[in-house]
């Protein structure tokens, strides 16, 4: 969810406050097609309905936005970018609930499915050592994709430079077309995943983004090793706090992001940019 959101606005330059919605829909359609169709004798399929739940709502809600919204105010105040993908917030929210209602979805089975490890004489459920793999092979990826391909050498030339790369040939909306898509493939493969875990209900999606924002202003904005850094840090923070002062359990996410920002406000990893004029 945080890679997505750091790669997206490292790319096009706007803060989606609609990338919560996104893991919203993903979280949705996972849930909705492993209860229709993942309860057959094959646990592996509801993993790969999961997938293609978060791959569909991805390569079909992503390019939608990117070019029927966010087109129209790249270069513009950050003031009408977050009033849109605010508005886009909202209108996502309206449409969860007219196709899958207001009652709460619970599709278990990947979870069940995955049984109980046993590590130090305690038993744990094996679906969050899933989630962390998949979160790792994520990073892996997209870190991959960004320094060892030719797309992550486009996408450093647009980002390092638009009207540059624009006058050398390359196709600067289309770029912002496939990165944008690309990180609503990563909201939703993650609402997808998460799903098992807890009911699916209305305004999951601002609940996750508020914790997803902590973790890129830790990390800072753009830097998808600060993403990681900032999420292993309030993963780690929220359960010693759940452990020992379960009344401090979102407080303790805050704090560390309020000591970041007073000593490094760009983030642990965020670099200071030059704002031309």
């Amino acid at each position: 969810m945080s890679a997505g959101l750091t790669f997206t606005y490292g790319v096009v330059r706007i803060l989606n406050l609609a990338h919560g919605n996104l893991y919203a829909l993903g979280a949705y359609m996972g849930a909705w097609l492993v209860l229709g169709w993942g309860s057959s004798a094959m646990p592996v399929l509801s993993y790969l309905l999961l997938f293609a739940a978060a791959v569909f709502i991805g390569v079909t809600a992503g390019p939608l936005i990117e070019r029927l919204f966010l087109r129209r105010v790249y270069g513009k105040e950050e003031e009408i970018q977050i009033l849109l993908t605010f508005s886009i917030l909202l209108i996502l929210e309206d449409v969860i609930k007219l196709v899958w209602g207001v009652s709460p979805l619970f599709a278990d089975k990947p979870y069940i499915y995955m049984g109980h490890v046993r590590l130090g004489g305690v038993d744990y459920a094996g679906y969050p050592f899933l989630l962390t793999g998949i979160a790792v092979v994520t990073g892996i990826l997209l870190w991959l994709v960004v320094t060892r391909t030719r797309f992550g050498k486009v996408l450093v030339s647009v980002i390092t430079d638009r009207e540059v790369s624009s006058a050398l040939g390359v196709n600067v909306p289309r770029i912002y077309t496939l990165a944008f898509t690309l990180g609503a493939v990563f909201a939703a493969l993650g609402g997808a995943f998460t799903a098992p875990m807890f009911s699916v209900v209305p305004g999951i999606g601002a609940e996750v983004i508020v914790v997803s924002f902590a973790v890129v202003a830790i990390g800072g904005l753009g830097s998808i090793g600060g993403a990681a850094l900032g999420a292993l840090l309030v993963g780690l923070a929220r359960a010693t706090a759940v452990h020992l002062f379960p009344e401090l359990d979102v407080f303790a996410i805050y704090l560390i992001m309020a000591l970041v920002l007073l000593f490094r406000p760009q983030g642990l990893f965020g670099q200071v940019q030059a704002r031309r004029i």
